[in-house]
C-alpha cells in the first residue's frame, strides 16, 4: 500500500531574540509576533511574547542581552504569505512612561538551518515641532496602535519614521514536506558548471 502524498508542509522555528544596539537608551525590553498570510496556520509554540527588562553590558560594546526564545511551528499548502516576525523595543522615558524605542519586522529564512539577522529598527515621529513638543511634555509619543502594520506595505508611504538601533535575532529553521510539494529550498549550486579541463 503506497503512502498519502502530503496535503501541507510544517516550517518550525526556534531561537532567540538575541541582543540589540541603542546607544541612547538603556533598560529596555522586547515584544515579539508573527504575521503570516491566510493560508498558514501555527500548530504548535507561542505566536508572541514579551521579554525581561535588560540593561546595557558593562563592557566596551554596551549591548543590550535578551536572550529570549522563539519557538513555533506553522503548516500551510503554499509558501505565500511566508512568516514575518514582527519586533517592538519599549523603554522608560524620561519620566518613566513605557514608550518606543524602536520597530521592525524581517521575514523567517526560506532555507533550512541557522541564521542570523541584524534588524534596522525606526520609530515614528511627529510630523511638526509642536506636536513633537508636546508628544514628549505628555509622555505619549507617536506609536502604532497595532505593531503588525510594521510587516505590510499598505499606507506605511504616509508615516514620517527615523532610524533608531539595531535587534539581533538567531533563527534555527528545519522544514518538512516541502519538497514533496515541490518547493526547493536548499543552497543554491554557487559552483556553477564546471568546465573541462584545457590541455596546455
Amino acid at each position: 500500500m503506497a503512502a498519502a502524498s502530503p496535503s501541507v508542509f510544517l516550517l518550525m522555528v526556534n531561537g532567540q531574540v538575541e541582543s540589540a544596539q541603542f546607544p541612547e537608551y538603556d533598560d529596555l525590553y522586547c515584544k515579539y509576533c508573527f504575521v503570516y498570510g491566510q493560508d498558514w496556520a501555527p500548530t504548535a509554540g507561542l505566536e508572541e511574547g514579551i521579554s525581561q527588562i535588560t540593561s546595557k553590558s558593562q563592557d566596551v560594546r554596551r549591548v543590550l542581552v535578551w536572550n529570549f526564545p522563539i519557538d513555533i511551528t506553522f503548516k500551510s499548502t503554499n509558501p505565500y504569505g511566508w512568516p514575518q516576525i514582527v519586533l517592538s523595543v519599549y523603554g522608560p522615558d524620561v519620566f518613566g512612561n513605557d514608550v518606543v524605542r524602536g520597530y521592525g519586522a524581517v521575514h523567517v529564512p526560506f532555507s533550512p538551518g541557522r541564521h542570523k539577522r541584524t534588524i534596522p529598527m525606526f520609530v515614528p515621529e511627529s510630523t511638526s515641532k509642536l506636536q513633537k513638543f508636546t508628544s514628549w511634555f505628555m509622555g505619549r509619543r507617536p506609536e502604532y496602535t497595532d505593531p503588525k502594520v510594521v510587516a505590510q506595505g499598505e499606507g506605511r508611504e504616509v508615516t514620517r519614521v527615523r532610524s533608531q538601533g539595531f535587534v539581533t535575532l538567531l533563527f534555527n529553521v528545519v522544514t518538512k514536506d516541502m519538497r514533496k510539494l515541490g518547493y526547493d529550498t536548499g543552497p543554491v549550486d554557487t559552483q556553477g558548471p564546471s568546465l573541462p579541463d584545457i590541455p596546455w
